[in-house]
């Protein structure tokens, strides 16, 4: 579901524990994409980790993902009708690995290893970089 502003989104319908519509929105435009099952994934993992985490990226527009060097066929953008399955989250003292099996644990299968400030993780096909 795509909204063109995180603000369109009133907090009691907002079914998330633990990240509110404006950090899952597009940092650039405030565009929203919500994918229910990667997002429920996230909640799993923020809630099995027992400390906050905070995302550098979420969901990204066409536009923005374009403006920042982002993959066309990136997964923090929209994939038909639907949100992103991606979310960049910051380490802050968080140890790669265990964020890794934790999130592996919820059903992501996409990791970003390689950055030195986050992990990428994703919904798509299994694989590592």
């Amino acid at each position: 579901m795509i909204f063109k502003h995180w603000s369109e989104i009133s907090e009691s319908a907002w079914p998330y524990r633990f990240f509110k519509p404006n950090e899952i929105a597009c940092h650039g435009t405030g565009e929203l994409g919500i994918n229910n099952d990667a997002l429920t994934a996230l909640d799993d993992f923020r809630s099995i980790l027992g400390s906050p985490i905070s995302l550098s990226s979420a969901y990204r527009s066409p536009y923005w993902n374009a403006k920042c060097g982002g993959a066309p066929l990136s997964s923090h953008t929209t994939r038909g009708s639907n949100g992103a399955t991606a979310f960049d989250v910051k380490l802050n003292g968080h140890d790669k690995t265990i964020l890794r099996e934790l999130a592996e644990r919820v059903g992501f299968k996409g990791f970003g290893m390689r950055y030195n400030t986050f992990i990428h993780i994703d919904m798509g096909r299994r694989r590592s970089w």
